[in-house]
């Protein structure tokens, strides 16, 4: 299916639906993704942008094969791995289509969704149509129990709140896209900025699916890194913990100390207890670690920001108006 591209504006294509796809060692996925795309949506224009981040397989060689066969398939290769979130932000920014639609390219996205998504937007006026796992199925039970559990924390902690369940997969308007591309911070966590933006949002729900190839490149360390991502991206609430907790172990400390003299003038009865003294140590030297890496990690955040490096660095790729 060949589309015809005004590189004049990059937002004078009417009916055009850009699919951006971030791809991390997928060599396996592309290709099946790419005909279930072209199943569903036979008769509709789009274009598909598979960005590679710094994939170490043949992703990059399989997608290069799959846009010299397809007109409407571009890419994007990055100089190394900038993280999904970088790799999203790309492809939005590199998205032509009136609507855009975001999905991974292993097939936990369904693409028979895409019809009620885009009759969302189309008939029923929602800015955002997104997808919403109802199911955990095939999942550790671990993991599932963690998930809930953040949902929860972030959404008491934070000024936004994230649906559980929600995910990356939604079709946007271009107004939505534009929005979303006016943050410009370094430290990107995608699921907290689509609620930030605002607008009206469709979720559509839907039951886990199985990854169509490949394995999973998220391991059970890396969510908890991505999860702390969120919370500090969104929340100053840890640092205002720190300070109450800090208070409420600092009046304890000042009451047993005013304890301790008292006994000691009143009865002669000398201070003991090694044990208590040592855990007491260590309780409040582990709370001051704690409460300085949670510092540190703010300022970690506004170190990099203040450097102002960009998001990603495109190596090649094959999209030529890239304005």
């Amino acid at each position: 299916m060949e589309i015809i591209y005004n590189i004049s504006n990059k937002y004078d294509i009417m009916d055009l639906l850009s699919i951006v796809v971030p791809c991390y060692n997928e060599e396996e996925s592309v290709e099946i993704f790419l005909r279930e795309i072209q199943k569903v949506l036979k008769d509709r224009s789009f274009e598909v942008i598979f960005i590679n981040d710094g994939s170490a397989d043949d992703t990059l060689k399989k997608i290069k094969d799959l846009a010299d066969e397809n007109a409407n398939v571009n890419y994007i290769s990055f100089s190394r791995n900038f993280g999904k979130e970088a790799a999203i932000y790309a492809g939005l920014n590199y998205a032509k289509g009136d609507m855009v639609c975001l999905m991974d390219a292993d097939l936990q996205h369904p693409p028979s969704m895409l019809p009620q998504m885009i009759s969302a937007i189309e008939e029923e006026n929602y800015d955002v149509a997104a997808a919403r796992r109802i199911t955990r199925k095939g999942e550790p039970k671990i993991k599932s129990f963690f998930s809930h559990r953040y949902y929860r924390f972030f959404n008491r902690i934070s000024k936004i709140e994230i649906v559980e369940g929600g995910t990356d997969y939604r079709v946007m308007t271009r107004q939505v896209v534009d929005a979303i591309l006016q943050l410009e911070e370094y430290n990107r966590f995608t699921k907290g900025l689509f609620q930030w933006v605002g607008f009206e949002t469709k979720w559509i729900e839907y039951e886990n699916v199985e990854r169509a190839a490949g394995e999973t490149t998220w391991s059970f360390l890396g969510l908890i890194a991505y999860s702390i991502e969120g919370i500090v991206a969104f929340s100053t609430m840890p640092l205002t913990l720190a300070i109450i907790i800090g208070t409420i172990v600092s009046i304890v400390a000042f009451g047993y100390m005013i304890f301790i003299i008292a006994k000691y003038l009143l009865y002669s009865d000398p201070v003991q207890g090694f044990a208590t003294t040592m855990c007491a140590i260590l309780l409040l030297g582990g709370l001051q670690l704690l409460f300085i890496g949670t510092l540190g990690k703010y300022l970690e955040k506004t170190y990099f920001e203040t450097k102002n490096r960009p998001i990603f660095i495109v190596k090649e790729t094959n999209i030529k108006d890239s304005d």
